[in-house]
Formats: structure tokens, sequence, C-alpha cells
């Protein structure tokens, strides 16, 4: 009696570690497009992990990760100028363990600055996923050579134009105006001024603008439909259209396109860093970077995946960016804390402007 008790007992815990391995899973915050379902089935047949995709954005990804304190997910991807301070106040991330980070196949380059950027005493909280930038999209029939940000505000486009109230247009704006808002990230006196300079300027043209657009797909079918004919936009939807409609292109603006890169960093308290790193070194491989370039329209950090990459992406990225565009490119620094204070409180002063 007491061995087939026995036998139960073993039977009934095999069993339930059956269960919890077949229920393993990886709670991904992320961007859209940036986990397509081809890569997620792939990533699942190979290792038996579930994927649950939350989809996301800067704000909520830190409002949802301070809400719980690090936890309900176990991978996130904020913009690596996000990463640094929001760990320096409110403490969502853990640091990476590069060693279980196969770091081969990666631009080194873009490597190493965004361990640098999203370093904090001492210890990287991220590593670089997808990158790209952000600059003018125009839908015209005969467009120029060269745009600047405040072509936005020009009586010619009155009434056509578009862009985000968020801060990549005040920072935009800020160096068409012939500031650096980057070199006063550290001076608050300075960067209020700046945005004050800003602000005038945006609220003085606000009858310029047709709508503020909230996403992607807002903005795209904007400019489909030539409601839009200027607009500040990511070079992905810009390059996207282009494909629809010869005459809509993306432009590298004069002061130069503003540069991202989104990471890859660990919730504080998330419950599955092993599938994590997993699922990290799995999307870094050169074809899987690649079918996420075909979703998102962006290329990543990892260095071979151009080889796979669609031949008319890669003449269209060719088109906006030529060595000087490239070189002019304001890449984010991490973003101190309490600057986003600052410009929120611009950003609501120009949406209560009448």
């Amino acid at each position: 009696m007491l061995k087939k008790v026995t036998t139960a007992v073993t039977l009934t815990a095999g069993l339930a570690l059956s269960v919890s391995a077949n229920a393993e899973e990886l709670r991904l915050l992320t961007w859209g497009g940036y986990a397509p379902q081809e890569v997620i089935d792939q990533f699942e047949k190979e290792t038996g992990i579930e994927v649950k995709v939350t989809l996301s954005n800067n704000e909520d990804m830190i409002s949802k990760l301070r809400a719980t304190r690090g936890a309900g997910f176990d991978l996130a991807q904020p913009s690596q100028d996000r990463v640094a301070s929001a760990q320096q106040e409110f403490r969502i991330y853990k640091p990476m363990d590069m060693s279980k980070i196969d770091s081969k196949p990666y631009i080194q380059s873009m490597l190493k600055s965004t361990q640098s950027s999203t370093t904090v005493n001492g210890k990287a909280f991220g590593v670089p996923h997808v990158w790209g930038t952000s600059g003018i999209i125009a839908n015209l029939p005969e467009g120029q050579d060269s745009y600047r940000y405040t072509d936005l505000c020009s009586s010619d486009y009155a009434g056509s134009v578009s862009y985000r109230l968020k801060r990549p247009t005040l920072i935009a704006f800020a160096f068409d105006l012939g500031e650096d808002p980057f070199a006063a990230y550290n001076d608050v006196e300075k960067y209020t001024q700046i945005m004050g300079k800003v602000e005038e300027k945006l609220i003085a043209c606000k009858s310029n603008v047709k709508t503020y657009w909230s996403g992607s797909d807002n903005l795209l079918n904007l400019l489909r439909s030539g409601e839009v004919t200027l607009a500040m936009g990511w070079d992905a939807g810009g390059w996207k259209l282009g494909d629809e409609q010869e005459n809509i292109r993306y432009v590298a603006p004069e002061s130069g396109a503003l540069g991202w890169i989104d990471t890859f960093v660990l919730p504080a308290r998330g419950q599955n860093d092993e599938a994590a790193y997993k699922w990290i070194n799995f999307v870094n491989q050169p074809e899987i970077a690649a079918k996420i370039t075909a979703s998102a329209g962006q290329f990543t950090a990892s260095a071979e995946a151009a080889k796979f990459v669609d031949e008319k992406l890669s003449k269209k990225y060719q088109a906006s960016f030529d060595q000087a565009a490239l070189d002019n490119i304001k890449w984010y620094p991490p973003v101190p804390a309490g600057l986003e204070a600052i410009e929120g409180r611009v950003l609501d002063r120009i949406k209560a402007a009448q």
C-alpha cells in the first residue's frame, strides 16, 4: 500500500512538473511589428516557450512598470534614452547579465553605445534591438531636395501638416531653431529657456496643423488621403507610403534626423529571465532579424541582417540617407530625471493655447 501511495505521489509530482514546463512563458512588452507572428511561432517551436505580447509605447511601458514596481512582464523594449533615468527614479529594471547575451551578431558600435547610455552605478541595463529615425515625410508632386522641421510652420503648407504633441517634436524644433537641447540636458535653466523658445514657435503655428497624429496608422492614413502633405514622422512610415504613392518620400531634415534605439531591458520583478535571454539571442540572428525588419520596417542591431532584407527597402534607406545625413543624425542621449516634467508642462500649454 505504501509503495502504491509513493508511486502515486511521484506520478503526481511528475505531472505537476510537466505541466509547469509546458506552461513556461515569456511576457513581452513591446512595440507593434517587433514580434511578428512568424517569429513567435518559430521561437515557440524551437524552445517550447509561449510568447505573450503586449503592445505599448515608451510612456505606457514606464507607466506600467512603475505601477507594478517592475512586475507583470519578463522583457520590455523602451527606447535607450528612457532606461537610465527611469531606473534611477523608479528602480523598475534589473541589470543585464552580458554573459548570457551572444554579442557576436551585433553591430558592435551600437551595442557599446547602448550599454553606455543605459548604465547606472556601473551596471548596464539594456542592449539594442531596433533602431531608426524621425524626420520629414512629404506628399508633394514637386518635392524639395531638402526640408526643415520649421517648414511645418510655413504658410506654404497651412492646414495640411501634422506632427505629434510629444517630446520628439520639441527636440526637433529646438535643433531647427539653432539650439542644442541635448547639450542642455544637465542645465535646467538653459533647457527651460530652449523649451520656451520652442513653445512660442509651436503655439504661433498651431493654425497650420490639420491634426496632431496619435499613432502610426493615423499618420499614414492622413498622408495617403492627401489631407496632410507634410508631416514629422518615422522613416519606416515614409518608406512604406513610398511603395504606395511615388510622390511620398522620407527626408532627413537639414538640422539632422532624430535617431532612436529601442532596447531590451529586464523588468525588476520579471519571473523568467532565462526565456528573456533566449528571445534576445534568437531575434538577433541575422535571418530572424531580417523578418523583424520586414514586419516593422526598421533595421535592427544585427550586423549581418541587411543581407537578408528586401532589396527595395535597402534602396529606400540609401535614398534617404547619404553619408552626410547619416553623420548628422542626432542620437537621443539618456533623459535626466525630471526633464520630462518640464516638457510635459510645455506640451500642455501648447495643447491648451488658442
